[in-house]
């Protein structure tokens, strides 16, 4: 028979750990679902590390961030872009800073190394001025590893926090841009065909990313291109044929993304202890401009210059932006950006991610 005493001290240790495993919940709850968060990419993702560059790919002045809490801080957008709602959906507090402003403590949390300009190759956009291309933000990640061996200790403590982390890049976008946009200016219509430059991108890219691969990175994730024919700067070169988009260019930046995708399977495959997955860019944003009923989906809510497709300075944008996909000519709104986001996060179809979504990747 048990005696009441017993009794009474089972139900306070059922009770006290009932009150552990409830705290346990809202102390999971409350921490990223990754310890870091690392960004490359071109302008889509660059939050301020172009700001002190000579280059004309810099948007540190209104109405940039016109619905942002800080106002202008060189995100090529109207208020957040598509790193913060990410940041936001892992459940970082903060959205990763730019390494260009980046602490001590920035570099075991995370660092945003985008820049607005740059490409896979070291050439592309050239003539807009300083701008970091791919080789050189995964350099500038390589100063960080580095800051976190010292901060950490040793090297073994550095490599387990950075297996753990998560790695998003989003870049390739302007070296079609240049190969459509600039065919005069681009180096690369003079040296390949079309088809040529798609496997000299997915080559350089490979590259890239297994030094990225070597210092660390096991938790990786590339974008695809953005539908890139149905921007308004494109939109303004080329005829649509009455469609809403340029298709021939959303067909042609297909010979990369389709390569991109068998880089993935390759990638993984030849690195078992690593997960690369792919986001299908094209098809969330192309997909949330139809499902989000935009009422403006070809012109930019700015005013926009016409050599660089950026809002003129203190220019005054459309008042109602949530009905606008584009923010100028290149840069989708916050709510697309938002749209886009929460579907990479969380995809809604299998033609979203591959293998799996950001949330599954976190897990991994």
């Amino acid at each position: 028979m048990i005696s009441a005493g017993v009794t009474k001290y089972w139900s306070l240790t059922m009770f006290l750990l009932f009150i552990f495993f409830i705290k346990s919940l809202f102390l999971i709850e409350g921490k990223p679902q990754v310890p870091c968060l690392f960004f490359f990419g071109d302008s889509l993702f660059d939050n301020g590390n172009n700001n002190n560059l000579v280059t004309l790919a810099k948007v540190d002045y209104p109405p940039y961030g016109i619905d942002y809490p800080e106002g202008p801080t060189g995100r090529f957008c109207n208020g957040r872009n598509i790193p913060d709602f990410i940041a936001e959906y892992l459940d970082f507090e903060e959205s990763v800073p730019p390494f260009a402003n980046a602490t001590e403590a920035d570099y075991l949390t995370g660092v945003n190394y985008a820049s607005g300009g740059g490409g896979i190759l070291d050439y592309t956009n050239y003539f807009l001025g300083q701008r970091y291309d791919l080789k050189m933000q995964i350099e500038h990640h390589a100063y960080t590893v580095s800051q976190v061996e010292r901060i950490l200790g040793n090297a073994h403590k550095s490599k387990e926090l950075l297996n753990k982390c998560m790695y998003i890049s989003n870049i390739g976008n302007n070296d079609f841009l240049d190969y459509f946009l600039e065919p005069i200016l681009s180096p690369a219509t003079k040296l390949y065909t079309l088809d040529q430059y798609a496997g000299v991108l997915v080559q350089a890219y490979s590259k890239q990313l297994k030094i990225l691969y070597s210092y660390g990175a096991r938790k990786i994730a590339v974008f695809g291109t953005a539908p890139l024919g149905c921007i308004p700067q494109v939109l303004h070169k080329y005829q649509t044929d009455g469609k809403p988009c340029v298709e021939w260019i959303n067909k042609d930046t297909q010979l990369f993304n389709t390569r991109l995708l068998s880089l993935v399977d390759q990638l993984n495959t030849n690195m078992p202890d690593a997960q690369f997955i792919f986001i299908n860019y094209t098809a969330i944003s192309y997909t949330d401009i139809i499902k989000f009923g935009f009422k403006v989906i070809n012109i930019a809510c700015c005013d926009s210059k016409s050599t660089t497709g950026l809002c003129y300075r203190d220019s005054t944008p459309c008042p109602d932006r949530a009905k606008f996909s584009f923010w100028d000519n290149y840069h989708p709104t916050e709510i697309l950006n938002m749209a886009a986001a929460k579907r990479m996060y969380n995809a809604s179809s299998p033609l979203d991610t591959y293998p799996m979504d950001l949330q599954q990747l976190a897990l991994k």
